[in-house]
């Protein structure tokens, strides 16, 4: 149990989610998740990111221990103290976990024929990266591919955002789209605008596709061989929160028809 607020343990921790975070994490190769839903995922979807450290108060693992068996499980109990020192919620649930994040490249991904990959254009906000995050897991997205200079995808609060899907769907941080489409030459593209030339509801895709979002405040130029898609707005808002318009687009691309569903 450790109990004392100078453990090197709370040092190892605080700088994966400080101020300086995003260059601890990636020289690390790890990144903090925290609460009882993340980890729950961390724990059973251990496919590419593994539990380095879990730490447990005593309340957080009865809680956890209810539903997940830790015996394989790096744990280190924590007094309710030490929890709060390393936690970044106002009201810590006793369950975090350090984990590592995955080396992937986008070269190594394989499309389907019906594969539907999100690429997310210099976004800023945490929210919206995971809120986006959690809807593509729940649409049945393939893959979420940022451009440089977007929000860290392994930073606590869109970790949080996600609620757990951070674990179901391969993310590819730091990919600029012309490396992306060189990648996966051929492959359907569009952007999604308010002045899009084609509504959402028309938009056909046959194959694999390539779903881009800009940021919040600045959109993307739309490059001149990719389409624009609008989304029809028959209430009075001027304007969708960029992770509400992409779960549009997403429920959308998750109920089209391709050749490659239609010939299993």
């Amino acid at each position: 149990m450790i109990e004392s607020l100078h453990s090197p343990h709370i040092a190892r921790v605080k700088a994966l989610i400080g101020s300086r975070g995003v260059k601890e994490r990636r020289n690390a190769a790890l990144f903090v998740a925290e609460g009882i839903q993340s980890v729950r995922e961390a724990i059973t979807f251990r496919k590419e990111i593994s539990i380095d450290t879990l730490y447990l108060t005593g309340n957080g693992r009865n809680r956890l221990e209810e539903s997940i068996n830790l015996s394989d499980v790096n744990t280190v109990d924590v007094s309710d103290e030490v929890m709060a020192a390393i936690s970044e919620t106002i009201t810590p649930q006793g369950i975090l976990a350090v984990c590592s994040i995955p080396q992937r490249n986008i070269s190594q991904f394989q499309l389907r024929g019906n594969s539907r990959i999100i690429y997310l254009s210099e976004i800023q906000d945490p929210g919206n990266a995971g809120t986006i995050i959690r809807s593509a897991d729940a649409m049945g997205m393939s893959a979420i591919v940022t451009s440089p200079g977007s929000v860290d995808l392994f930073s606590p609060k869109v970790v949080r955002s996600t609620a757990g899907s951070l674990w179901h769907i391969p993310v590819f941080e730091s990919v600029s789209l012309d490396e992306l489409t060189a990648v996966f030459p051929g492959t359907h593209g569009f952007t999604l605008g308010s002045k899009g030339s084609t509504p959402l509801p028309e938009l056909k895709v046959t194959s694999d596709c390539i779903a881009i979002f800009g940021n919040e405040a600045r959109g993307i130029a739309t490059p001149q061989n990719l389409a624009q898609v609008s989304i029809p707005m028959p209430g009075n808002a001027e304007s969708l929160n960029l992770s509400a318009a992409a779960s549009i687009v997403m429920y959308h691309l998750s109920n089209i028809p391709t050749s490659a569903n239609s010939s299993r």
